[in-house]
């Protein structure tokens, strides 16, 4: 949890695919990012080790009824959190991409308080999140913590107007 607490700037999250077919994920601060990346074969496969990789298919984001969280739900934190970190979203896998069965259970727990503690300090605001970032960033909302879901598309925009943002696996509540 420190690497994503530490973050300065967004990320980007990426299904990559070597040329052998094995998937990972990958972070990254832009698109251009990961293709510098690429270019300079930094991006090696954690299987094979092969570095000619791209990305590879991902999971759409699509709307559901009610207040479930799509395949990313950014989370921007209040100011006047305990930490004295300046990261100010964080955008969060749903259940779908960090089933409880494939974590470990110490872990588990722990990311399942984390969501506790976005879940009661912080506003959900859906899909309008990026719009509602990019308020706050400017001065023209509130200050206060939010979550909701953005596309990569958003996420990048927000990077670029300075809206810092993370990822944080989105695990099943404790008491689901």
């Amino acid at each position: 949890m420190q690497a994503v607490a530490g973050l300065q700037r967004g990320m980007i999250h990426y299904s990559v695919r070597c040329r052998h077919g094995h998937s990972f994920d990958g972070w990254f601060a832009s698109s251009g990012a990961f293709d510098r990346q690429v270019e300079a074969g930094l991006i090696e496969c954690p299987v094979c080790g092969d570095t000619q990789v791209e990305r590879g298919l991902m999971t759409p984001s699509l709307g559901r009824k009610g207040n479930t969280l799509s395949e990313h739900a950014p989370v921007a934190l209040p100011p006047d959190s305990a930490s004295d970190d300046p990261l100010q979203a964080v955008s969060v896998p749903t259940p779908a991409t960090a089933s409880a069965a494939g974590v470990p259970a110490q872990l588990r727990a722990a990311l399942q308080a984390l969501r506790a503690q976005v879940e009661k300090h912080c506003d959900p605001v859906g899909e309008k999140f990026a719009a509602e970032a990019l308020r706050i960033h400017r001065g023209e909302a509130e200050a206060r913590g939010i979550y909701g879901q953005a596309t990569a598309e958003e996420a990048e925009m927000l990077q670029d107007e300075g809206v810092s943002f993370a990822a944080i696996p989105w695990v099943p509540r404790s008491d689901s």
